[in-house]
């Protein structure tokens, strides 16, 4: 505005006699640097969201809108998703996740199968139920085989072994770091959930879960959704790691399924069922209010 500007070159006339030499009513004037000075400021705390959003986006590059939000609600902004999610599309942050494909299952094994223990069954605490499941990933010249087993009310995945071979010894790995990582605490009455694949049917897998008085689930044959959380868990891993890299090796792809497992998904990554928080930051809620 004219009045502005004169100021801000050090004419400094009265309010009242630059208002009156260009026909404008005091009040409007001071109506109007009332609004300037708000979309000032909010264009000022928009630029830090973005920025914000940006960090974000740029450390979980497959995170929608709703967890940025809460993430942002996290580190003290009184923000909204819809805010967010205007923002985002402003800046062109919104992403795309790539289709997934569901991993077949070798099931024509002739081994002992069991029944499905989970269907209809609620899950209230931890170690009330597990989930395995084995996918692959692609690497430049070969593809491996990576076994998880997930805890079903934190979904934190508890256990899990990558290699280039997919007989049984693969699951067995994970299950032996699961069981390892739990030790400390009470596994009775703990269902063991899996396909029917060969490698859990297996003679070895089944006796170490007897062993330790597990109880075993199996999806039923041809069925993913019967095992949904581990086919989501892999989902995840895909879209927001394997999808965004190109491993040459073995070991670089271990690396970095590594610290996404360990460091990003079980410590880090928001969850939608767990209001928002992670599995870890979850599990620790749980502890405290078990002992309290």
């Amino acid at each position: 505005m004219i009045i502005q500007e004169a100021q801000s070159d050090g004419l400094l006339l009265p309010i009242s006699h630059s208002c009156l030499a260009l026909d404008v009513s005091r009040s409007g004037y001071y109506e109007w640097l009332k609004r300037s000075e708000k979309f000032t400021a909010e264009n000022s705390e928009s630029s830090d969201l973005v920025n914000q959003i940006q960090e974000i986006a740029l450390e979980f590059p497959y995170y929608g809108y709703r967890r940025i939000t809460a993430e942002l609600q996290n580190r003290g902004y009184a923000v909204n998703h819809k805010r967010v999610l205007r923002l985002m599309r402003q800046e062109k942050l919104l992403c795309y996740k790539k289709k997934f494909k569901p991993v077949t299952t070798d099931s024509t094994h002739g081994l002992p199968v069991y029944p499905n223990l989970l269907k209809g069954r609620e899950i209230t605490g931890l170690n009330q139920a597990w989930a395995s499941d084995i996918t692959y990933v692609q690497l430049q010249h070969e593809h491996i085989f990576l076994a998880v087993i997930l805890d079903l009310y934190s979904r934190k995945c508890i256990g899990w072994e990558l290699s280039r071979s997919i007989r049984s010894d693969l699951a067995m790995s994970a299950l032996a770091k699961a069981l390892k990582n739990r030790s400390k605490e009470s596994l009775e009455g703990l269902i063991h959930h899996s396909d029917q694949g060969v490698q859990y049917a297996s003679k070895d897998y089944v006796d170490c879960l007897k062993a330790h008085d597990i109880q075993i689930s199996m999806s039923r044959k041809g069925n993913p959704y019967d095992n949904a959380f581990a086919e989501s868990f892999i989902k995840t891993l895909k879209v927001e790691e394997v999808y965004l890299n190109e491993y040459e090796t073995f070991e670089d792809a271990f690396r970095n399924i590594c610290n996404f497992i360990e460091n990003v998904y079980n410590h880090k990554r928001l969850h939608s069922a767990l209001n928002y928080r992670s599995p870890v930051q979850f599990e620790v809620e749980v502890a405290l209010n078990t002992i309290a």
